[in-house]
């Protein structure tokens, strides 16, 4: 008779073991549940936590281009009294105030700028009727060879602005028929990436780092001077176009900029005792010389200004948000025509005429 043997049973010591490395494995599940927990709702906090400061920056954003609609409503009344309107820079919207300081932390500050003190770069779109002794450039071409001239940095020959001005042309025209400098489709398809020539209005001016003969020197040195507001041109306001972009009003035919003394000379008679009118303006010693030689560069020039640029900044909770604000001021109507976000560009050569509120390449209008 066999008898069975019984096998002995685990020991508590045994039993203890298994048991503390199940507890083991249970405390180490829920330690890795809680951190994936921790880390997922850290980023959903963060996540909202950066949303609503986000909308607070953008209502006090919002809050400025308000401030900066009734600013231009106020001149626009205060103009009423006046015997001429005109808009210059010592109205209260030219004026750059100081950062205003919010109730929970932080600051907000603005300021607008005129769009039409700047070169408008659709102007150029016209060209010349083939005619035997007509000229070869409209007076907005013209202006634009001794504006491209009066950069300084990097200093242009006559002959490349020349090149510059006929290829900006041709990428604003409507057909497909190039100048004899210019650049039209058969220039751009053999680039790469390949492209076309956009044969419309600009709708920005960082269209023009996409023209043929524009090196990215050239467009930062250019970009602060001009605009494509408004889209069908109005004249250069006279009372507020800085030094560099008055030095492109010279006699009929004459394609160098006045001398950099000469636009300054300007300038300071504008701020010691201002100009009339434009009457006033081209009787200045400036033109005594090139007086009955301004007929063709008159009608681009005047007093007044529809189109302007606000700039505003908004620091919250340690961070920044900028808006860019596009305004069109039509009678007692003002709107905001484009809005953008954006950063100042702190590398940019600075040439005293620029100040605080120069816009973003990135945003250039």
């Amino acid at each position: 008779m066999h008898c069975r043997r019984s096998r002995p049973r685990p020991g508590p010591r045994a039993q203890g073991g298994a048991a503390l490395i199940v507890a083991l494995l249970v405390f180490a599940l829920c330690t890795a549940l809680v951190v994936a927990m921790e880390l997922e709702f850290n980023r959903f906090y963060q996540r909202a936590a950066n949303i609503l400061l986000a909308e607070q920056a953008n209502a006090y954003l919002r809050g400025a281009e308000d401030l900066a609609i009734l600013a231009l409503l106020a001149d626009y009344d205060a103009d009423k009294s006046r015997d001429t309107p005109r808009d210059d820079l010592l109205e209260m919207w030219a004026q750059t105030p100081a950062p205003y300081a919010l109730d929970e932390g932080g600051w907000m500050a603005g300021c607008l700028r005129d769009l039409q003190g700047r070169f408008n770069l659709n102007s150029l779109a016209a060209r010349v009727a083939p005619a035997e002794g007509a000229p070869r450039f409209t007076a907005s071409q013209a202006q634009f060879i001794r504006l491209l001239q009066a950069l300084g940095e990097p200093q242009l020959s006559e002959q490349d602005a020349v090149l510059i001005t006929e290829s900006v042309t041709d990428w604003l025209d409507r057909d497909l028929e190039p100048d004899a400098d210019g650049a039209e489709d058969d220039f751009y398809v053999a680039r790469t990436p390949a492209y076309r020539s956009a044969n419309r209005p600009m709708a920005s001016v960082s269209e023009l780092r996409a023209v043929a003969n524009i090196s990215p020197e050239i467009y930062r040195a250019l970009e602060p001077w001009v605009s494509v507001w408004p889209q069908q041109p109005a004249p250069l306001n006279i009372h507020t176009a800085p030094a560099t972009v008055l030095r492109s009003i010279n006699t009929d035919g004459d394609l160098s900029p006045l001398s950099v003394d000469e636009g300054q000379a300007l300038v300071e008679q504008r701020e010691a005792v201002g100009f009339a009118d434009l009457e006033d303006f081209l009787a200045s010693p400036v033109f005594a010389s090139r007086q009955g030689q301004l007929e063709e560069v008159k009608p681009l020039l005047g007093e007044n200004t529809s189109y302007f640029l606000l700039s505003a900044e908004v620091e919250v909770a340690d961070r920044r948000m900028r808006l860019y604000s596009v305004l069109q001021r039509s009678g007692r109507q003002v709107g905001a025509l484009a809005r953008a976000n954006g950063s100042v560009d702190d590398s940019r050569p600075n040439n005293g005429e620029q100040d605080s509120c120069t816009i973003a390449p990135s945003l250039d209008w």
